[in-house]
């Protein structure tokens, strides 16, 4: 029997039992499907973290107030971050070039008939550079405004929609009653999205001065975030924050920082670490349902020879070799692994389009 016989034989077979043909392949076509789609899901959640690196900065640090311990136990009392540390920071870490502290509070606001509650932030006007948040319309107020304790506030880009408004550039000149007090929106940020710290959008910006003496009537900071001069002056301005403020909170040697200074870009590799053991995963269990795929061609196929051990008995006798009968079969399974790897990386690929960069499906 010729070779090209032989796999003309093969595919009559293939075409004479077409159902069981096309159950077989279904295990490689979803197996094959299954790998290339959590693998793009992965991927696609890589470069999310990515990004978020990108928009947060790697050269940002932010300081936090933990709990007071005495004796290795919490006392229940949390640390104070004041305008005090501020300065100290400032004046003692030459491996900073920006500080901007916070302070911020969920607050009624009303606008005309609309109100939601949002964070309010107490800031300075150099939060768009210590932050890397860009305005979008109007303007930042000024450091004057802060000085004059103003009433004057920017929205974060996902503000108006929480207000019910379809245009964001109507609230500019517009007064806005925010914890009961009237102010005026100045400006309103570029949308930016989550970060992996709070989202951004989602929050009114308002001077630190009128945050402090009016609306949060407190001196107490609640985040201090701080620029290093570059990704190679980080780890030397955690050392001398810690210093300023250790120095500033009077804490004696042995007593732990009452405290927290947080390195974003070592957090969100952390989230860019676990992401990839989350893909391997799911290539993982994808890779399973190939496994079993190729199993169930290989029953069928053993299924296949001994019904038509009669068929193999009529060719034996007709001529063929053992190595006839072997290509015939091998051609069967080969054509239906490479039919069904062909589809399933065909489904593959439309599942990995339907999922955009962030890992998300489009249809979200």
């Amino acid at each position: 029997m010729q070779f090209t016989e032989t796999i003309r034989v093969a595919l009559h077979a293939l075409r004479t039992n077409a159902l069981r043909s096309l159950l077989t392949m279904l295990g490689i076509v979803i197996g094959v499907g299954a790998v290339i789609a959590m693998i793009a899901l992965g991927n696609g959640a890589q470069n999310s973290v990515k990004e978020r690196i990108a928009r947060l900065g790697t050269t940002v640090l932010q300081v936090n107030p933990q709990r007071v311990q005495q004796g290795g136990v919490g006392t229940g009392t949390q640390a104070k971050l004041t305008f005090h540390d501020v300065s100290f920071i400032l004046d003692r870490s030459p491996a900073v070039v920006d500080v901007n502290p916070q302070q911020d509070r969920d607050l009624q606001v009303v606008w005309k008939n609309k109100n939601t509650k949002v964070q309010i932030t107490g800031t300075l006007p150099n939060f768009l550079t210590v932050r890397s948040f860009t305005i979008a319309k109007g303007a930042m107020f000024t450091l004057a405004d802060d000085n004059g304790r103003k009433k004057v506030a920017v929205l974060g880009g996902g503000v108006a929609e929480l207000l019910g408004v379809d245009n964001p550039d109507a609230l500019i000149g517009e007064p806005l009653r925010i914890g009961g007090r009237q102010f005026t929106v100045v400006g309103g940020l570029e949308s930016k999205g989550s970060t992996g710290f709070g989202d951004g959008d989602q929050q009114i910006l308002i001077p630190f001065q009128t945050g402090r003496f009016g609306t949060f009537g407190t001196d107490r900071i609640n985040d201090i975030w701080v620029r290093a001069a570059g990704e190679d002056s980080v780890d030397a301005a955690i050392g001398q924050i810690q210093s300023a403020l250790r120095r500033s909170h009077k804490l004696l040697a042995g007593k732990l920082d009452d405290f927290s200074i947080r390195n974003q870009a070592d957090f969100l590799q952390t989230l860019n670490e676990t992401t990839q053991t989350f893909t391997l995963l799911l290539a993982g269990i994808a890779g399973v349902s190939l496994l079993v795929g190729g199993i169930g061609i290989m029953n069928i196929m053993l299924v296949s020879v001994t019904e038509r051990t009669r068929e193999i008995g009529i060719r034996k006798a007709l001529g063929a070799t053992k190595v006839n009968i072997l290509l015939q079969f091998l051609t069967e399974s080969v054509v239906l692994c490479l039919l069904g790897g062909a589809v399933g990386i065909g489904a593959g690929m439309l599942a990995a389009y339907e999922f955009q960069k962030d890992g998300a499906p489009r249809w979200i």
